[in-house]
């Protein structure tokens, strides 16, 4: 009797390495996590480090393959997702010569004005040079410099050396997909953040000449472009026996987290919604346009296909806000006991309000400069309701971003699924119903829906599954409804949230110049 087959899905997110065993009915056999270190620094510096990400990867595969219980040899394919916007630079053989620069690390930020601004310009963009962009890609590089264009520049200025050793600076999927199979290319799913492709309808990869030279990138050190959905390779035969895999399983290109949400939350169909509540957030569909709100940073972005793209924003904090609370607030504490605090927290945590922003924010603003706040605190304030407070205050946040994404897809957005680590908490899932008025539908195994995804689409991609197929793998066990009987507190605490930005934006910046943080 032959072994029965599965699937190595790997999840690289920010707080490190997750490895899950999926069978082919898209059913998790096990889950095995690794943490890596963040390293954060006062300049803007946001960095890892990817041989560290390889080690602990290879520590979490072989666990989550011991635990499974499935033979190694029905091992089907490999898929990989994963965050998305971070540079790896890596020698011709895929290996790392520097440290990665995450999406976060806007560093780049005092040399973007080169590429985008000019005499002109709103909210850093020169509207003569970033139109032909929009109208090619979707998007452009951000102001903030935290995207692969900025990192290329602080590279190229400040670490030159590294910049000459480097062959390629890859996306984190990417590489990952080089240390497997020993090829180095890349998708234009998994170019998004770089801006040098073109994402109009219907096209086939390639980078665009101009726009590569705009942005200052040498063309030599991009990876070779290959179709979003392709078979990268086969696992090298040391790679094999270093996982205590079969060789030559076929690895399948990886995908932005993005594109995983979708087919794991099961919201395939266009216009179906999805919200991710991870390390970050953000709401996502697959619709049948090109379109760029460039001043609230919403834009579609090539998708699974080219004929749908997925439009993309992004919370730069979403689940972490409850994870920086837990670290360093109430550290004696697990999530599970902060959760259960803010469920004896009346509704509205007593007027306490909680503005997300620890780490700027990117849509429906791009701001690096806000920060996050506590307002109206009391000696009746408690841990409990701060603890909700921060809860309410990212589906609040959240609904201020679905309000420009209902105007961007131009039509009312019926239910919403959620997924993400925050989703596997009840109350975190009635708060973003009440805040977006919306149902919000759960699908089982929330916190992991995105490596059943990238497995699910794996199937796609070998041709055994059609998407369809593969959403149908999520089903939702729960739905929460809006009309409950803390709707009308949620409605009116909004409206409050909504008028902070404005409010706040400019001492956040005065504070940022009178402290040099």
């Amino acid at each position: 009797m032959s072994a029965e087959r599965w699937i190595l899905a790997i999840d690289l997110g920010n707080g490190g390495p997750k490895v899950a065993v999926v069978d082919l009915a898209g059913e998790l056999r096990s889950v095995a996590f690794r943490p890596v270190a963040v390293h954060i620094g006062l300049d803007g510096s946001a960095t890892q480090d990817a041989d560290e990400w390889w080690t602990e990867l290879v520590a979490a595969a072989r666990e989550a393959v011991a635990a499974g219980g499935l033979d190694a040899a029905g091992l089907h394919a490999i898929a990989i997702t994963g965050q998305w916007g971070s540079t790896v630079p890596v020698d011709a053989t895929g290996r790392p010569v520097g440290e990665v620069l995450l999406w976060a690390d806007n560093r780049g930020r005092r040399y973007i004005a080169d590429v985008i601004g000019g005499p002109i310009s709103v909210q850093g963009y020169a509207p003569q040079r970033v139109i032909p962009w929009i109208r090619t890609t979707g998007g452009a590089p951000t102001p903030s410099g935290a995207d692969p264009t900025g990192h290329s520049l602080v590279l190229q200025r400040d670490f030159a050396d590294t910049y000459a050793r480097a062959a390629y600076l890859l996306e984190p999927v990417d590489y990952l997909g080089a240390r497997f199979t020993g090829r180095i290319a890349a998708t234009p799913a998994s170019m998004i953040a770089s801006w040098v492709t073109d994402n109009r309808l219907h096209r086939e990869p390639t980078y665009v000449e101009r726009l590569v030279r705009w942005s200052r990138r040498d063309p030599a050190k991009l990876p070779p472009l290959i179709p979003t959905g392709s078979v990268l390779g086969t696992v090298l035969p040391d790679v094999a026996g270093l996982f205590g895999i079969p060789a030559d399983v076929p690895v399948v290109c990886g995908t932005p987290d993005l594109l995983s949400a979708v087919v794991g939350s099961g919201a395939v169909e266009p216009f179906a919604t999805h919200l991710t509540l991870s390390t970050t957030a953000w709401i996502g569909a697959r619709v049948p346009f090109k379109k760029t709100d460039i001043l609230h940073s919403i834009a579609t972005v090539p998708g699974l296909d080219n004929h749908f793209p997925v439009v993309a924003n992004n919370h730069e904090t979403g689940g972490a806000a409850l994870r920086w609370l837990k670290e360093q607030v109430l550290s004696d504490q697990s999530y599970d006991e902060l959760i259960a605090r803010a469920e004896d927290a009346p509704a509205g945590s007593e007027g306490v309000l909680f503005t997300p922003w620890l780490n700027g924010e990117r849509s429906p603003v791009d701001d690096k400069d806000v920060r996050a706040s506590f307002l109206n605190i009391s000696l009746r304030t408690d841990q409990a309701a701060m603890v909700r407070s921060v809860m309410e205050g990212v589906a609040f946040n959240a609904r201020w971003l679905f309000d420009y994404y209902e105007k961007f897809l131009g039509r009312r957005v019926p239910s919403v699924r959620i997924i993400g680590g925050g989703a596997q908490s009840d109350l975190w899932c009635q708060l973003h119903a009440y805040a977006l008025q919306r149902p919000v539908e759960r699908p089982a195994d929330p916190r992991d829906a995105q490596l059943k995804g990238a497995a699910a689409w794996a199937r796609v991609c070998l041709g055994e599954l059609t998407l369809e197929e593969a959403g149908r793998q999520a089903v939702v066990t729960d739905t929460f409804s809006p009309d409950g009987p803390d709707s009308a507190t949620y409605r009116a605490l909004y409206e409050e949230f909504r008028r902070l930005y404005g409010a706040l934006r400019r001492t956040s910046r005065r504070l940022a110049r009178v402290t040099g943080a």
